[in-house]
């Protein structure tokens, strides 16, 4: 009876996050409906209620931008857009962190992730991917020998996570591109090529004893 129980549970666990998943983007989504005036929702135009309508406006809004910002017009409104946020304090932060964030998932044209690590976290017998990054002046100043600075992305997702300074001598650079890495975490390892990671064991000649 056990194995039955189970058997349906791989069946309807799957099926159930990713319906609960839809719904929630849909729904959201759908939010933007309320940027149109009320008598043009399909909703009052059709008479019936369509979840989903909120899906295509959202698409015509983020394409329409990306048009927009194409051309010369639209990229002095962005500069002028994003000038007024950088003068607001506190807001600033915190704009400029998620857009470098972005632009570095999103594109290849922000401060990207310059290589793909390994790291001892979150103790000295395990082992997590971490994506190198750049350490400022003032911090790299304070050190004796190299270090490097890592952000260690959470699973499943990657925009959260942890932002240290190592010895480099303590890391192990991976054959690994970026977007396989990202993959890779944003999947628990599911995604994960075989190939794609050489082992610690093949490393440690590479560290310090």
């Amino acid at each position: 009876m056990k194995k039955y129980f189970i058997t349906g549970l791989l069946v309807w666990v799957p099926l159930g996050i990713t319906l609960w998943v839809l719904n929630l983007t849909i729904g959201t989504m759908d939010k933007t409906l309320l940027l149109l005036p009320a008598a043009w929702h399909p909703d009052r135009l059709l008479g019936i209620h369509l979840p989903g309508w909120g899906i295509i406006l959202t698409l015509l809004i983020v394409g329409a931008t990306g048009v927009l910002v194409r051309n010369m017009l639209g990229q002095q409104l962005l500069r002028y857009w994003e000038g007024l946020l950088l003068r607001i304090p506190f807001v600033n932060s915190i704009y400029k962190g998620v857009k470098q964030v972005s632009d570095t998932l999103l594109s290849g044209e922000g401060n990207s992730f310059r290589k793909v690590l390994l790291v001892r976290y979150p103790h000295p017998q395990a082992w997590s991917l971490a994506f190198q990054t750049s350490v400022p002046g003032e911090v790299k100043n304070r050190f004796d020998e190299e270090y490097v600075a890592v952000f260690i992305p959470t699973t499943p997702s990657p925009v959260n996570g942890f932002y240290f300074f190592v010895r480099k001598a303590d890391t192990i650079e991976l054959d690994m591109t970026v977007d396989v890495a990202l993959r890779t975490i944003v999947s628990m390892g599911v995604a994960a090529t075989p190939e794609a990671v050489r082992t610690p064991d093949q490393h440690k000649s590479c560290l310090i004893p």
